[in-house]
Formats: C-alpha cells, structure tokens, sequence
C-alpha cells in the first residue's frame, strides 16, 4: 500500500508476546491510519465496561497516514485508549519526531494490552521488537529516562537516534491527568493515557527503525511541499517588538459585533514569530481566556498583568528554534528560566498558550517565571497542564471559601496569585501526598472525595476539564466541549476556526462562512449544526492523516489536504469522500462510548461556563449559550439520535462500520 506500511503490532504484556498483524486495504480506504486505525481497534477488541486501570484496556500509539510522506505539518501521532477520565473514548495529540519512529519500524501503529508483571519498555529496531526491564528507570522523571534510555540504547552499538515516548512520576502514580512524553517536552497529555501506560508499568517505548515510505506521486507532492515551503518561508512579521501590541488586537476583537471569513494564512506570520504564546494577551482582552476559574473577566487584569505574558518577553529568551518532524512553521522553541525553586532547571519548551493561561489568568498568576518553571515540572512529571491548571483553581477557590482547610494543605496560603502555593500543591499532586492524592485524579474526582458543596467550582465535562477557551465567546466551542466524543477538548471545532478553514473549497455540503452578527451564533440553528458536524469531520480526517492543527487552521486554500492525500496514496478521492471518512471515525468514536455505556446525555457544561448566570462586566457582558438544543441539533445532522446521542442503524450501515470491523485484526 502507499503511505500506509500495512502493518500493526500487538504487544500482550501480560504473556511478552509479540505479534504483527496486516491491516487491508480497505480498511485503510475506508478510516485512513492515525485515529481512524485506532479507534478501528479498540472499538473492536476493548469489551465493554472494561475497567480502563485494568488489564482488559488497550493503549495504542498510532501514526498518520502522510506522516513521512513529503508532506508537510504532518508529523503528529496519538495516544488512544479507554480513558480513565470519561470512561470512553480517549485519545491525545502529540508533535516531535516520534510519529516519523512508528512508521521507520515499518508499522501504522503499535497497540499494547494486558498489564506487565513489572516495569517494561518496547523497543523495535529493523531487527524486530523486543520487551526489556525498566527497572532501572522507573521512578525517573520523562526528560531524565528518555536522555538515560536513548544513551542506554547507543551504547550498545545502535547507531540510529532512537525516539522516545516516556511518562513521569505522575503517570507511575497513575494519576488520571497524565499524559505520555516525548522529545523532551512534547506531551501526549490528554484522556488520563499516561495513568493506562502507568497502569500497565509500561514506561517507554523506544523506537529506532529506518524503513522507508513509499507513495504515489512523489513528484506531485514534492511540488505541492515546495509551494507550501516557499509560502511558509515569506510569511514574516518586520524584526520588531510588536507582542506589546497584541493585548489591544484583544481588545478591539472582544468589542467586534459581526464575524465572517478570514485568511487562516495570516496566522502562520504570527505563529512564526511567537508561537502560541502570542494568543495569550489578545485572548486576556478578548474574552477568550478564562479568568479566574472561569468566574472573572478582563475587567479583573491588570495592564501590568497583560504586560506580563506579553511574548516578546518570552523570545527574548528563546535560544533554540523548534519545528517538530515535516514543519515548515517552526511555532516551538527551547527558553532559558530564571532561578525558581533553587535552579531546579534551567530551560524548557517554549510553553503553549493553554499551560500560559492555565497557571497565568485562571489562577489570577502574573509571576511568568514561575509559570516557565511549572511548564518544565509538569512535562517532567508528564502530567497534563490544562487538567493541572484547572484542578488548581478548582482548589484555590474551595480553600478560598473554606471548603479545603489550611491543615488540609500543610499550611499553604493557597490564595489567587500565589506562585509559591501553586508550585507546591502541583508537587503534592505529582506526588500524591497529602491533598495531593485528593487531587492527582481531576476535579471530578475530587468532588467525590470533597464533597457537593464544591460543585460550583468545578469546572469538567464528563470527568475531563476544558481547555483554555471561553465558551461564552464562541457558541460552536462550547457545543464541541459537550458534545464532542472525548469532552472538554477545545480543538474539536469553534466559530473562529470554521471561518478560517474555507471547508467549503473542499466539501459541497458545507456552508460558506460569511460575515454575519455574532448574535446569530447564540442561536441554535440547522446551519450552525452542519457547521460543528463539518468541522468535526474535518478534524478526525486530520487526525487519521497526521496533520497540524495549525496547519489545518490556515485553511484549504493554504494547506491543502485533499491534494496530499491524493498525492500519497493514488487515490484520487474528492474532499466529499475525505469528509465522510471523518465523519465515519468520528462515529466510530462515539460509537465506543456507547458500547462502554458512557452517560453522555449527562455531559453538560458548568453553568459558570455557559453564562448561567451571566457575567456582568467584559467583553462577555450577559452572553448566555443554549448548549442543550444546540447539542441535540447536532446530533441530529450527525446521523445520531438526537435524544440519546447514539449514531442510528442506518448512520452505521450507510457508513460500512461493521463491515470494516469485520476486516480489523
């Protein structure tokens, strides 16, 4: 087959043994690799209510189907499996250089079931995979086991750089808010996966094959890579200090009243020059940032607070560009950090605007530095940041009220703002001592075990926290928080992301974005439905190709999928027949989280969230979302009940899944 390499491995750690098994044709054709080849399997071998800390759980690390094609901004691999969070469908993205590692060991995916006796790790090579003892690292944080493995397996005569995936203590402790490392700071970080590869005492996969891909129309895609190359390379804001700017493009897009179509490939210069940093003063003064554990706005922020995240500050330290594997953007990079906590490290990965809002505005924190230092101990521990974050406040403001007490936690003045406080607890966490333990699993355990007298606080869907976007501001994002597969996830789709992705030059059943009242956008429509469910198709074709979600961002006319796709594999489909591959993945999906009788009618968001009561000042001022009947409307255009949210016998035949199930090994 070109693009994919037709082939999964099956590690049973309960027994040690291996297994490779040929994935069809067909099944390609019909999910792609990625997500698509992921949920095919664990849709099909996870029975249900399986317990997702137990045996009958599958964890797999699944590549894209153009990951080491030619293409470009297609390195991205997931981690899928049960999540401990939900109790269905779990999945989380990753960049770096380790989607590229699955595919050179020549497979589209690696899927693990069982638990080992002790800790272990897999490593392949073109000699084959094998299971080796991980005694030796285990207790070792991600960064210091990844360097220690990767000299480890040069010493004894690989030649080849291997590439790591790697969880911390937090996933040794199998808290339900790690995640899985890589490259030193990439993080697979959400659904809980890093407590299942915890629970397996799994600690690393370590891989090193140098098998090729093949494709196509080589020649076709080296000319669609260099137009793309050689738009990426001029797209360059002047060498000026503009980050001090960005907090009043905030503002004047907080007060804007209509919306329409936008050029996504303006966002690549700002990109460039900041990365995602960048988002977060205009999203301080827009009205997209949460503030203060959802409850404030930007009439609490100071100018001094904005002048405090503006990017610049942050590239001024930036020492190393980083691109991850086929990037022609290069959003990341390598920072220095000031002494925090003795000089415990001395670098980190350029932070990501969601880790920035995270421990900056949700938790009322205008110390930088001490949120540079949180970014490196959290990738460290590989635990995620949005659900840390969100657990933080969710504490800060029970301990405010006096739900969680000053013995509670050891005498720490846990207060908004109090970079020391806040550091400590995340090591509590990581450690799960003390309170720590109460919290190291999320709000909505946490809840459990603190009482309903905190519910007002806390900020989850169905057991996972959102990400850094306000709902409030963008009614599409707050339908994708409920009623996408795995909820609380903010890339599933929004307003802003729909009319940057011009899906309409694809796909003929789409509605072209055009300029309108945002007013409309609160109101629940049949055109507002077939908008999320587009962009949810798009999103799991994204997904089970490999691609950047900001390279998706820059729209059709900029990136352009279709063509890749095409290019790679021969054939030759329409951008009709790759949006019902996602629709078919993202069925499947939900089709999982029925089998494992998810309550998903129960998903709802926090009031605080939909603006139950309003906020009263802001650029939020009064904005209140009629999630409900939006989500059901939703459903409905999905081909799904729109009562219980399940994808209809006739949604599943038109879409072949139990055929293709039959042909999953």
């Amino acid at each position: 087959m070109n693009a994919s390499m037709g082939k999964i491995l099956i590690v049973h750690l309960d027994t040690g043994e291996i297994i490779e098994e040929m994935v069809s044709e067909f099944v390609c054709q019909q999910v792609l690799s990625g997500v698509g080849i992921g949920v095919s399997h664990l849709l099909k071998h996870i029975p249900a209510d399986a317990d997702p800390m137990g045996p009958d759980n599958v964890l797999g690390f699944v590549s894209g189907l153009l990951t080491g094609t030619g293409s470009l901004m297609t390195g991205r691999w997931l981690a899928v499996t049960k999540s401990p969070l939900t109790g269905g469908w779990g999945d989380a993205n990753c960049g770096g250089f380790f989607s590229p590692a699955i595919k050179q060991c020549g497979y589209d995916a690696i899927f693990f079931h069982g638990i080992a006796k002790e800790p272990v790790y897999l490593f392949v090579s073109n000699k084959g995979p094998e299971l080796r003892s991980a005694k030796k690292y285990w207790g070792m944080d991600a960064t210091e086991a990844e360097d220690t493995l990767i000299k480890d397996c040069r010493s004894n005569g690989l030649k080849k750089q291997p590439r790591v995936a790697v969880i911390g203590e937090a996933g040794e402790n199998c808290s339900l808010i790690s995640g899985i490392c890589t490259d030193g700071g990439r993080i697979a970080a959400r659904s809980g996966v890093g407590a299942v590869m915890g629970s397996k005492k799994l600690k690393a996969v370590v891989l090193a094959g140098n098998k090729t891909i093949q494709i196509e129309h080589p020649d076709t895609m080296k000319k669609i890579s260099k137009a793309f190359a050689d738009q990426m390379r001029n797209a360059n804001l002047p060498p000026l200090k503009l980050g001090g700017a960005l907090g009043i493009g905030g503002k004047v897009m907080g007060m804007m009243t209509t919306s329409g179509p936008m050029d996504g490939g303006a966002s690549a210069m700002l990109l460039k020059k900041w990365g995602t940093p960048m988002a977060t003063p205009m999203s301080i003064r827009s009205g997209d940032a949460p503030i203060k554990n959802w409850a404030g706005s930007s009439k609490d922020i100071s100018r001094k607070f904005v002048s405090a995240y503006n990017p610049d500050r942050m590239i001024a330290r930036e020492f190393k560009k980083y691109h991850c594997y086929s990037c022609a953007m290069g959003c990341g990079g390598v920072i220095g950090i000031k002494d925090v906590e003795n000089g415990a490290y001395s670098h980190t990965h350029k932070p990501e605007y969601e880790t920035l809002d995270a421990f900056g505005p949700l938790l009322m924190n205008d110390n930088l530095e001490s949120v540079l230092y949180i970014n490196e101990l959290l990738n460290r521990a590989a635990m995620d940041t949005i659900s840390a974050g969100s657990v933080v406040a969710y504490a800060i403001e029970c301990y405010e009220r006096g739900i969680i007490t000053p013995e509670q936690v050891d005498g720490l003045e846990l207060n908004w703002g109090n970079s020391d406080a806040i550091i400590a607890l995340l090591r509590k966490m990581i450690k799960r001592e003390g309170i720590g333990d109460i919290l190291a699993d999320g709000i909505k355990k946490a809840v459990e075990r603190l009482g309903d007298n905190t519910v007002t606080a806390a900020m989850h869907i169905g057991g996972q926290e959102p990400g850094m976007h306000d709902s409030r501001m963008d009614p599409q994002l707050g339908l994708h928080y409920v009623a996408d597969p795995t909820p609380g996830r903010h890339t599933g789709g929004s307003r802003q992301s729909y009319n940057a992705l011009a899906l309409h030059l694809i796909c003929s059943w789409v509605p072209k974005p055009e300029k309108e009242k945002k007013a409309l956008e609160y109101i629940p429509s049949e055109k507002e439905a077939i908008k999320s469910v587009a962009s949810a198709c798009y999103k799991e074709l994204l997904d089970g190709a490999g691609g950047c979600y900001y390279a998706m961002l820059l729209g059709n006319n900029n990136w352009k999928i279709v063509e890749m796709l095409n290019a790679a594999t021969g054939w030759e489909y329409t951008g009709d027949q790759y949006m019902e591959i996602g629709k078919r993945i993202q069925t499947m999906r939900q089709l999982f989280n029925a089998k494992h009788h998810v309550p998903i009618t129960e998903w709802a968001l926090p009031d605080r969230m939909a603006g139950k009561p309003p906020l009263q000042e802001g650029p939020l001022k009064g904005k209140t979302l009629q999630n409900e009947e939006m989500v059901r409307l939703h459903w409905k255009a999905f081909g799904w009940d729109e009562e219980t949210g399940i994808p209809t016998a006739e949604t599943i035949e038109q879409l072949g899944i139990n055929t293709i199930l039959e042909e999953v090994k």
